[in-house]
């Protein structure tokens, strides 16, 4: 159905109108997420008209809450849903800068300002073994590069470290070694070297304790990005993962903010609904509840697409002067035919590209819940649980506004392994029910969370709780999962496309795309939205200005050693400081 949330009508549609390059001609943008509805945001301040297809009855994607059914009484609203918990880094920086150009009344950086820094991190061992409670804010003074020496960056990486996770003196020194490797490698190194290693391999995980295995390998990848340490990419998790948080976030150099911001209220709320509102009050057409069956192609170009009702119903074939595909990898490679696949290989490479399962479950709980002004890791948990208590960063009383009155509290739970047998049923998390589920991830996150003092909720303080509808037939022979999230084992950089597709009129946008963030996240979804724009542009012949990318950000201070890595890479010889 179309849809113009809260806004002006939208313009009335009209395909291959305008002159080339100018105002007026129009776009097809496929998926109504961050990475579609931020194509949609740049294409239509620079003239175009735009109209967004999306598979859902809302807008967002998997950043977007969801109401859960029939919780709604008294007036308030419906307990909000979610697929899995969001927050913001401050390593970001081309989403910071969409944010701030959404309004919303009485905020002068517009939905930027909806951001709430969160403070803290509790990594969570089993009972009765006490967890870490660290500080997660940036250092007020940022910390020069320039003023040191090799040895005595070193020093000051393995002093912060130790004191915050403890592990042996050797093996404390052996990453930080490591890291010292990988912030000094250069481009060409990272591409072609580090791509194809392993994180476990790379921080020598196999021959070190458990508590190292579990830190710094499985919990920097299966429980952040749901990948696993033996396969995840080295150059993703250190340059992302670790660099960016290390430099941008903790060391208070180049970021946008602290390194943990969570929002004020539901997504959609704070974030997805004024998006949509603004947009739609630009002109912006909106597609809601329509499947993209097939991007139709002939002749060197994209000709249309064919696309039905999400419930089923008759196809119909639309069109426009170029197309944006928009969609998961998952979904957007179905679309592609035989012929598009053969006027561009790089399409055929995506169906190499992995997803795996990422999946939120929330209790709504009678009373708060404090456990961490921030997000907790369940170190031990074999389902790989992250958790967040919600209502203490939402600006409203939660049980004036949602549900039934009684509910105080969200927290809000990551299941990042689905493969794995739980501590109640021996089973995984497919194998379960949804009831089964529920009741696992709570007694996981009960070993992990309930210590004296520490105001863990009795079972009877859970009110009810909600899983992501996108999650089908657990406990059965065919579980599925619509909203999978984009996974980075090793050598998976060469299988990413670019937002440039060899068909003149059609662009990619998702964070499966090459980018420079080169993580599934909401900032290479935004940046991949503002490549593929101007890609359109380019071949638009466009005079408009194009979107400005804001690429990780690189201490200046360490470009000499990078100079010298690459001329040892093109030699054949190691890093400097690599000593195996």
């Amino acid at each position: 159905m179309a849809v113009a949330p809260k806004a002006a009508a939208a313009l009335p549609h009209a395909v291959g109108t305008g002159a080339r390059g100018g105002p007026g001609r129009s776009v097809a943008v496929l998926g109504g997420g961050v990475s579609g509805l931020s194509a949609a945001h740049e294409l239509v301040e620079r003239g175009y008209r735009v109209t967004v297809y999306e598979y859902h009855g809302a807008l967002g994607g998997k950043a977007r809450s969801m109401d859960v059914p029939g919780s709604a009484a008294g007036g308030r609203r419906a307990l909000p849903g979610e697929h899995g918990f969001r927050f913001f880094p401050g390593f970001y920086r081309n989403l910071p800068d969409t944010l701030r150009r959404i309004p919303v009344p009485g905020n002068p950086g517009g939905v930027h300002d909806n951001l709430r820094d969160a403070t803290q991190a509790l990594l969570a061992f089993d009972a009765p073994r006490p967890g870490l409670l660290l500080p997660f804010r940036s250092l007020a003074r940022p910390l020069d590069l320039g003023d040191l020496a090799p040895d005595a960056l070193r020093r000051i990486l393995a002093g912060a470290l130790d004191e915050v996770l403890h592990l042996p003196a050797d093996e404390l020194a052996y990453f930080v070694d490591r890291l010292l490797v990988h912030l000094t490698s250069c481009d060409l190194r990272r591409e072609q070297q580090w791509e194809r290693v392993p994180w476990w391999d790379f921080i020598g995980a196999g021959r070190m304790s458990h508590d190292y295995q579990r830190l710094l390998g499985v919990g920097l990848t299966r429980d952040l990005v749901a990948t696993r340490a033996e396969q995840a990419s080295t150059r993703t998790v250190a340059r992302t993962v670790v660099e960016a948080f290390l430099l941008n976030g903790l060391l208070g150099r180049g970021g946008d903010g602290q390194p943990d911001r969570v929002l004020n209220g539901p997504t959609s709320e704070a974030w997805i609904d004024p998006w949509a509102a603004h947009l739609a009050s630009l002109g912006v057409e909106f597609r809601t509840g329509t499947e993209v069956l097939e991007v139709l192609y002939a002749a060197g170009r994209i000709t249309g697409v064919r696309v039905a009702p999400a419930g089923g119903g008759a196809p119909e074939t639309v069109r426009a002067d170029h197309y944006l595909s928009a969609l998961p990898v998952e979904h957007a490679r179905a679309t592609w035919g035989p012929q598009l696949r053969a006027a561009d290989p790089q399409l055929a490479r995506c169906d190499a590209i992995g997803t795996d399962w990422m999946t939120g479950i929330q209790f709504y709980l009678r009373r708060p819940v404090r456990l961490v002004h921030g997000h907790a890791v369940c170190l031990d948990s074999p389902w790989s649980l992250t958790a967040v208590g919600q209502a203490q960063f939402w600006d409203r009383d939660f049980a004036v506004a949602y549900g039934d009155g009684t509910v105080r509290d969200c927290l809000s739970v990551c299941v990042s392994e689905w493969d794995r047998p739980g501590i109640l049923y021996g089973r995984t998390a497919k194998e379960c029910t949804r009831e089964e589920v529920a009741r696992e991830v709570w007694a996981q996150c009960r070993r992990a969370f309930d210590r004296p003092g520490a105001g863990w909720p009795a079972d009877a303080d859970v009110h009810s709780w909600f899983l992501d509808p996108a999650v089908t037939g657990l406990g059965g022979p065919a579980p599925a999962n619509r909203e999978q999230l984009l996974v980075h084992p090793a050598g998976t950089l060469y299988r990413r496309p670019s937002a440039t597709t060899a068909v003149g009129n059609f662009f990619l946008a998702g964070d499966y795309v090459r980018t420079e963030v080169d993580l599934a996240t909401m900032e290479g979804a935004n940046e991949s939205a503002r490549r593929a724009v101007n890609a359109l542009l380019d071949a638009d012949g466009s005079t408009a200005e194009r979107c400005h990318i804001r690429g990780l950000f690189r201490p200046p201070e360490l470009e000499p050693l990078k100079l010298v890595d690459e001329a040892r890479y093109r030699l054949g010889l190691p890093n400097t400081f690599d000593l195996g």
